[in-house]
């Protein structure tokens, strides 16, 4: 199907009055775009390897909607531009034009999947679960992966990092704590090198559907990885909930903003003699994060690269 893409361009500060007024019409689906700073409330919550690069805020916003070419589109445009008039005669909605284009109706849920492939890590080889394993890999460490709208496909320099560092410190005793768990892939390959036991968490609600599918793909038991939703910086219920000094990982692949306020909460929750594994950091945060694990108190054992990655490995003592 084909839509109608409209943009609008605008203000900031005439954002939230122009979406309202698109709502009050009957327009859903809003999408707006500007270069207004992140809070350190929204860095909190963005539990990704490393922020947008927005630019200097220039004060100029653009709304965009979409209107199906066969909907009675001219009528609902000028029912827009008569809100936007009617606005104009009271506040600042800057340009106020309106560029139209076309667009096609693609399946982005599952559009992706054409670039995911399957692929080594060192001598374990990660398939997407709509792939067949080959007759000369079925002897290999298989990990079925299907990241669906969590992050993880293992494809990532940051995750390639902590998976080699997990191999090098599970073993069958192994309890492990994965924060911004995403797809579940770290603590599945952890299971499967041996760990008894693994709790994952993340902000994400899309993390407990993509993570219980590849659960089942990899033949991993309910009981054997639990998952929670929450964050564990600042929520209280959650750090209760995932248990203080039981585990003998904690894996945090995430911001190396995020690692900052994290590490003084997971020194809780690991074992004396338990390792914190961290990635996620761009090459320019590696300083910061190793004096925040320090500052923390643990002990760093080995800091690894890959291309302009870093991850920090560290041990309570």
């Amino acid at each position: 199907m084909k839509w109608n893409k409209y943009t609008l361009k605008t203000i900031t500060e005439a954002e939230d009055l122009i979406s309202a007024a698109m709502m009050e019409i009957g327009i859903e689906g809003i999408e707006i775009e500007d270069k207004i700073p992140l809070t350190e409330e929204d860095k909190k919550q963005m539990f990704v390897d490393i922020m947008p690069e927005t630019g200097d805020d220039d004060g100029v916003a653009y709304i965009s909607f979409y209107l199906d070419v066969d909907d009675k589109a001219e009528g609902i445009l000028e029912q827009v531009e008569q809100e936007l008039q009617e606005l104009s005669a009271f506040t600042d909605i800057g340009d106020g034009t309106i560029v139209s284009s076309t667009t096609e109706d693609l399946d982005w849920i599952n559009n992706w999947k054409q670039y995911f492939k399957q692929f080594y890590v060192d001598d374990i080889l990660i398939i997407p679960s709509w792939e067949e394993v080959r007759d000369e890999d079925k002897g290999k460490l298989i990990i079925h992966i299907d990241p669906g709208t969590a992050f993880g496909t293992g494809m990532h320099e940051t995750t390639q990092l902590c998976i080699r560092q997990l191999k090098k410190h599970v073993n069958s005793d192994t309890s492990i704590l994965d924060v911004g768990c995403g797809s579940g892939i770290l603590s599945i390959i952890a299971l499967k090198f041996g760990a008894k036991h693994a709790v994952g968490t993340d902000l994400d609600p899309c993390a407990i559907n993509a993570t219980n599918e590849n659960k089942e793909a990899n033949d991993v038991k309910n009981e054997d990885f639990e998952i929670l939703i929450g964050n564990i910086i600042d929520d209280k219920e959650v750090q209760y909930k995932v248990g203080y000094e039981c585990y003998d990982i904690v894996v945090a692949n995430i911001l190396a903003d995020v690692l900052v306020p994290l590490t003084t909460v997971i020194v809780n929750q690991l074992k004396t003699g338990g390792f914190y594994i961290t990635s996620g950091i761009i090459d320019d945060k590696e300083t910061t994060v190793v004096e925040a694990v320090k500052a923390a108190g643990l002990e760093i054992v080995e800091v690894t690269y890959q291309g302009e990655w870093v991850s920090v490995t560290a041990r309570k003592n």
